[in-house]
């Protein structure tokens, strides 16, 4: 496995990763900042109030990107798997 394959490799591996991971992740920050500007306008400092909708956010969004999720998933797998012969050279 010569180092320029290693490279392609590690950079396919970690923008599947951000694909993946990045939409879960972006709801995340954008439901938190929200419920934290709403709790620094109405001074509300209970700690709860972020968990049920951070929750509820991302399980909608992996709800509705799970079928992207896997067909992205599935994509990397099988040419990781395709590529077995070129990377034991």
């Amino acid at each position: 496995m010569t180092a320029e394959l290693l490279e392609q490799l590690s950079r396919q591996t970690f923008e599947t990763i951000l694909l993946v991971g990045g939409p879960v992740l972006i709801v995340s920050l954008v439901v938190g900042l929200t419920i934290s500007l709403f709790q620094a306008i109405t001074q509300l400092q209970e700690m709860t109030i972020a968990f049920i909708p951070k929750i509820i956010a991302i399980f909608v969004t992996v709800f509705l990107g799970l079928p992207w999720m896997i067909n992205v998933m599935t994509k990397f797998t099988k040419g990781i798997i395709e590529n077995i012969p070129t990377y034991i050279r």
